[in-house]
């Protein structure tokens, strides 16, 4: 048990969530990392390790309510031969899509 109550498991989340509609155009997630919570530079690493075992073209959504990884991550893709679609903002957190070149 952590300092504030239970341990998240190092593994992100890994669920399908369905289709989102970004600037127009249709597109299916084929995973979910959840990072709610942690601080950067977690948020990050867990994306990078998303985005190398994912396929091409797969997307990836990233719930993440940290606001430098939220910065962070978009400017990540290059580097990671990947390309961001978009960011929304929810309730107390953004929902950070990509999709793996």
């Amino acid at each position: 048990m952590g300092l504030f109550g239970s341990r998240k498991t190092e593994e992100p989340s890994a669920q399908a969530t369905g289709k989102i509609t970004l600037g127009g155009e249709l597109y299916t997630v084929s995973q979910v990392v959840d990072v709610l919570g942690d601080s950067c530079p977690r948020p990050q690493l867990l994306t990078k390790k998303a985005l190398s075992k994912a396929a091409s073209g797969a997307v990836i959504e990233i719930m993440v309510d940290n606001p430098t990884s939220m910065e962070a991550i978009p400017t990540m893709m290059l580097e990671l031969n990947g390309s961001h679609l978009g960011t929304l903002k929810v309730e107390r957190y953004w929902r950070v899509f990509v999709r793996k070149n």
